[in-house]
Formats: C-alpha cells, sequence, structure tokens
C-alpha cells in the first residue's frame, strides 16, 4: 500500500500529466514534463499507469479548499508580519488617581526644597502614569532646582514631545538649557512657549526669552572682541610700534623732533596729539589716576621736558651736548633716548592702559 508521501508523489505527476492535456501547458513542454515525472516515479518508487485507486480529489482541487480555508482564518496573510511589540496598558483609574496624589506631595516636598524627594515622588507618578508631560515637566523642575540641568533638559524635552502646549515645560527646558550654556536653544524654547501661551506670551516666558537673547548677543560680541584683539596684535594698535610698544618716531614728529606735526619754534602740534588713539588713552589716564601723574612729574627727565614745554620752546640753541638727551638744536628733549629709560617706558605702558605689554613680553620669553 502506498505510503502518504507517495501519494504526494503520484499526485505531483497526475497535475503534471494533466496540465498537457487540459492546455495549461503547450506540446512544446511535453518533453520536460516526461522527464520529470519519470525523475519523480523513480525517485519514490511510485509507477503512474498502476490501477490502483487514486485519491478521489485532484491536487489543484486540495489546494484551492486550503486557499479557502486560509483566507477566511482571521489575521490571515501571504506574509508573516514582523512582530509589533504590545503596547503598554492604559493605566487604571486607581493607579490615576494614585499618580495625582504622588504628584501632589512631590509639589509639597519642591515646596520645602527637598528636591530629592520630589523626584522621587514624581518618578513614582511617572511609573504608574508613564509620558505624562505634567509629571515630566515637575520632575524637570526639581532636577534644574538641585543643578542637575541635563536631566531637566531630558525631561523637559520629553514633555514638550508628549504635549506641545504644555507651556510649563517649554519655560522649564529653556531654563534647562541656558543653565547648559545653550543661550540659543534657550531662546527657542521661551520662543516656543511664547507662540503656544498666545497673546504675546506671558511676563515670566518674555523675560526668560530676553535673558537668553541678550546672552546669544554678549557671545556674538565677545566673539567680535577676540578677533579684533587677535588683528590688532597682529598688525598693532594705531600709534603703537613692534610688540606693542609707543611709535617713538610719532611721538618724537609730533612733538617736533624734525617730523612734520611739529609745531614751530620746536613746540608741540597738540591737536595732532589729542587726534592720535594712544595719546588720548594716555591723557584719560592721566586725569583719571592722581597718582600717576605725580610718579611721572617726579621723574626728573620728565619734570625738566615739562619745564621746556613750559619756557615755549626757550632753551632752543642750548647745544647738541646739552644734558637730558635734548634734540640738537630744536630745544625738546630726544624722546627715543628718553623712552630707552625702563622706568618711563614701564609708565608710558602704564599710561595707555597695559596696551601691548602681554605682547612684549610674550614676545621675548
Amino acid at each position: 500500500m502506498a505510503t502518504t508521501k507517495q501519494r504526494l508523489a503520484l499526485s505531483i505527476i497526475d497535475f503534471l500529466t494533466t496540465s498537457l492535456t487540459d492546455g495549461t501547458l503547450t506540446e512544446e513542454d511535453r518533453d520536460s514534463i516526461d522527464v520529470a515525472t519519470t525523475c519523480i516515479s523513480e525517485s519514490f518508487k511510485v509507477d503512474p499507469t498502476d490501477s490502483t485507486p487514486k485519491d478521489t480529489q485532484s491536487l489543484l482541487q486540495i489546494y484551492s479548499v486550503y486557499e479557502k480555508l486560509k483566507s477566511k482564518a482571521p489575521g490571515a496573510s501571504t506574509t508573516s508580519a514582523p512582530a509589533v511589540p504590545a503596547a503598554p496598558p492604559a493605566p487604571t483609574e486607581a493607579q490615576k488617581a494614585e499618580a495625582e496624589s504622588l504628584k501632589s506631595q512631590g509639589n509639597a516636598a519642591m515646596a520645602q526644597k527637598d528636591f530629592s524627594k520630589a523626584i522621587s515622588l514624581y518618578s513614582q507618578a511617572l511609573a504608574l502614569v508613564p509620558g505624562n508631560p505634567i509629571f515630566l515637566s515637575n520632575r524637570a523642575a526639581a532636577y534644574s532646582a538641585s543643578k542637575d540641568h541635563t536631566s531637566a533638559k531630558a525631561d523637559a524635552e520629553a514633555a514638550v514631545a508628549a504635549d506641545p502646549k504644555y507651556t510649563k515645560a517649554w519655560s522649564r527646558l529653556g531654563l534647562a538649557r541656558f543653565a547648559l550654556g545653550d543661550a540659543k536653544g534657550s531662546m527657542e524654547a521661551y520662543s516656543k512657549g511664547i507662540e503656544h501661551e498666545g497673546n504675546g506670551g506671558s511676563e515670566a516666558m518674555k523675560k526668560g526669552f530676553e535673558t537668553a537673547k541678550k546672552r546669544v548677543a554678549e557671545l556674538e560680541g565677545e566673539g567680535e572682541d577676540e578677533d579684533e584683539d587677535d588683528e590688532m596684535t597682529d598688525r598693532g594698535a594705531p600709534g603703537m610700534g613692534a610688540g606693542g610698544m609707543p611709535d617713538l618716531s610719532a611721538l618724537a614728529g609730533m612733538f617736533g623732533g624734525g617730523g612734520a606735526g611739529g609745531a614751530g619754534g620746536g613746540m608741540p602740534d597738540l591737536s595732532s596729539i589729542m587726534s592720535n588713539p594712544m595719546f588720548a588713552s594716555m591723557a584719560q589716564n592721566l586725569m583719571s589716576n592722581p597718582d600717576m601723574m605725580n610718579n611721572l612729574m617726579s621723574n626728573p627727565r620728565i619734570r625738566d621736558m615739562a619745564n621746556q614745554f613750559g619756557a615755549g620752546g626757550a632753551g632752543a640753541g642750548a647745544g647738541a651736548g646739552g644734558e637730558g638727551g635734548r634734540g640738537a638744536g630744536s630745544g625738546m628733549p630726544d624722546l627715543s633716548s628718553l623712552m630707552s629709560d625702563p622706568s618711563i617706558a614701564e609708565m608710558a605702558r602704564n599710561m595707555m592702559g597695559g596696551a601691548g605689554r602681554g605682547a612684549g613680553r610674550g614676545a621675548g620669553q
């Protein structure tokens, strides 16, 4: 007696042979079908010409019944869909009530500044009602109060994702970002809060936005100042020499030391002097610091130069070999020699507010 697999093999041979006679296959396919039936017969040790009664239903009929039954089965699909994780069950009314109670206890702990207890209570509430934007926002506030701004930012971002219209979450996100140094991100959060509040936003939200906006402007200004400082260091400030030191040739020219800026009679051209930013800064520092003026005038060489200015150049022609380093025939001091005095050079730097001191010293190290 034929086994189940042998009967299936005979059904397959019958299906192939019938496909030739019912027009499913053409005469051109006959040779291929003959080869296939011979192979199946030999492999399963069956004889298609055997007069043993065959199954009452053909393979095609059996498969048609199978397809009909499969299509009627609930959730039937020809392809296996990937498994989707089941959504967590919705919290019961009792769980919601318990979560609200925990939230109230957390608020009380916040009022008592017991931030760690508040965080614990809000976390318990979230375990009962996951993703609740109010619980998340409240816990973000507790994290911020305990200086854990990174956790506060994460909770606030989760809260606004759960409910973008819950404006307190935007405010707490703005605070957390600002505390983490992200002033621009803080501005964006406060801006969203103002947008969802409507009517121009609350005073607290607008104040947070303006604070963040001011900080952004300060940071941008600091960046520009650093760029300017680098540029000034590279090319030197107006009236400055190499390494940030005063430009002695310009100084000598303005004080009548042979430059075009000198007025007649060897007197300094004061309008040229005060139009130079370097000397304007020196004058301002002197006027605001009486001690600096006293120290300056206690230096014999500076006092000698001041006396010559007061004499209106009367000392002109005192001779090239005159004491104190005076310029030949000008009645004015030789400023290059004057500035070679270390104490005077240091005072000059002080009068300029320390400009170039770091650059000059750094260059010599």
